[in-house]
Parts: structure tokens; sequence; C-alpha cells
């Protein structure tokens, strides 16, 4: 795979689908944004095309470069669009049949040579790659969150991955502008075995009383150097999203330091997710991700 421009479509259009889809029309690359629901690729292309505007107002790109990244930005609720993909990076809902079943459906449209990206982290990519009858094109992608922001991907191959599929995929998060770390498929990779004990601390602290949500984020920052504190990204994420993963990374590993802490439950059963639903751990006026 060369460093030429790719075509690459997106599964997926909540918080990291649209954050992968920002980052693939920033670096160039001709961009589809797929969700079955029409409303949720409406939102997940106006949050793509937020950032750019913000990043204009930031000084961060000129009105050209972003103009070229959201004309280089499409979206479908048909699979069928995606015949011509490069790359699929699939950032849909974390469950294994589903992911196994959208992958045996893109063999059938997408052609032999397409790379199948996941970005899960708590699901084995070998099991995803299951699903397709070219499991050696497979090959574990997981952007940390916001994608936009952090540098950092991680690259796991599933037992099938073939060196190809390795090295064309080495090759293409280049072209992003991100920094790679190889790790095994294994619950959590490297990121998320610390970050969600890490936060589930940080929740049970706040809980305890030690701090309060902005002291504990203000003694991050401060402190440990972290971009933004724990709440930041919790609502940034999603309290529905680190619940999935950290009950996930429990039933797999039984350590109880994932297990996600009562408030966690308390706060997703009264929608209060975080930026997206306009309450978290914090309030806000404009639900839509990154300042924009």
């Amino acid at each position: 795979m060369s460093n030429d421009k790719k075509n690459v479509a997106v599964l997926g259009a909540g918080t990291m689908g649209s954050g992968i889809a920002t980052v693939m029309a920033r670096a160039g690359h001709n961009t589809l944004l797929f969700d079955v629901n029409d409303e949720n690729l409406q939102r997940g292309l106006d949050t793509v095309r937020g950032f750019f505007d913000v990043s204009v107002a930031k000084g961060k790109l000129t009105v050209e470069q972003a103009d070229t990244a959201k004309k280089s930005l499409n979206g479908t609720t048909d699979l069928a669009d995606l015949a011509a993909s490069d790359v699929v990076v699939e950032a849909i809902f974390e469950d294994l049949n589903l992911k196994k079943e959208t992958f045996g459906r893109l063999d059938d449209i997408v052609s032999a040579q397409t790379l199948f990206h996941t970005n899960t982290s708590t699901l084995s990519v070998t099991g995803i790659a299951s699903g397709s009858k070219i499991p050696g094109r497979v090959v574990g992608t997981h952007y940390c969150n916001p994608a936009p922001l952090m540098k950092l991907v991680e690259l796991a191959d599933g037992r099938h991955t073939e060196q190809w599929a390795h090295a064309a995929t080495l090759e293409f998060l280049g072209t992003l502008g991100k920094t790679t770390v190889v790790t095994k498929d294994r619950p959590g990779f490297i990121v998320n075995r610390f970050l969600i004990p890490w936060e589930n601390s940080c929740i049970a602290a706040l809980e305890a009383g030690l701090g309060t949500k902005e002291s504990i984020d203000a003694a991050v920052k401060g402190a440990l150097g972290h971009p933004m504190g724990p709440f930041q990204l919790l609502d940034i994420v999603g309290l529905d999203i680190h619940q999935q993963v950290a009950t996930r990374l429990y039933e797999q590993l039984r350590d109880p330091r994932f297990f996600p802490p009562p408030m966690v439950d308390r706060m997703v059963a009264a929608g209060d997710l975080g930026r997206k639903t306009g309450r978290g751990f914090y309030e806000y006026d404009n639900t839509r991700l990154f300042g924009s």
C-alpha cells in the first residue's frame, strides 16, 4: 500500500467513529462515514465538520485546509457504497457477533485486498476476524479517544493476520500522523489495561469524597501531566461506553479493578452519559464534541 490518497470507510458514526473519520479526512483520504441510522450519521458528519470549523477558529487549520478536508468527507447508510474502499475501519457497537456479521457482509462487497481494521480493545481481534472469509486481512487498530487529539494507535494482529496486512496497516497509519505501538491480541491491549482501572479508581475517589470532580481533574493535569482530567475524559468517551468497556474487561479478566463503580450505573440509568447528552460529570450547553 503506497502513501497516496486512499478510499477509507469508517463504520459507526458515534463518538469513536466520527473521531476516526475526522483523522482520515484531515490526513487527506477520501472518507466515507457509514451508519445504519441516518440521524446518527448526520450527527456524526456534523461533528466532523464542526471539528474542522473550530480548528480554523483556533488557527490549527487554514480555511482552505478545512474546506479540503470537509470536501473529502461523505456519508452513507448503504454498505454497498463501500465497494471501492481500500481500508475499512470498524468502530461499531462492542458486540462480537455484530462485528463478525458486518465483516462477513463486507466480504461480498469489497475487494480481497481491502484491509479490515477493528477499533475494538475489549473483544478478540481473532474472534472478530473469524467473521470474514479472509481473516488474514483483519487487523486491530485501537485509536485512543478523542481520536483527533490523541496521537496513539495500538496495533494488534489476530491469530491469522497475514504479514502483508500488518505491513500495509503500519504504512497506512504512518499517513495519519499517529504514533503506533504494536501489542498483543489480549483484552484491553496496553492502554485500557491501565486506563480503565485508573478511571474506576478516580470515580471511586469522587464517591468517597476525596475531592471534587474539579479538584481531581486539576490534580491529575497539574501533577501527572495529563492533557485532561479523568472526568473530562469520561464525559467525552461517554459513561455508557465506559460501562460497556469496563464490564467486558471484567468478564474476561475477573479482576475487580475493572468492574465499574456504582456511580457509573446510576449515571447511565439517569441518562447522564457525558458531552453527548449535555450532562455527565459536568454540564454542557453544546453537546457537539471537541468544543465545536
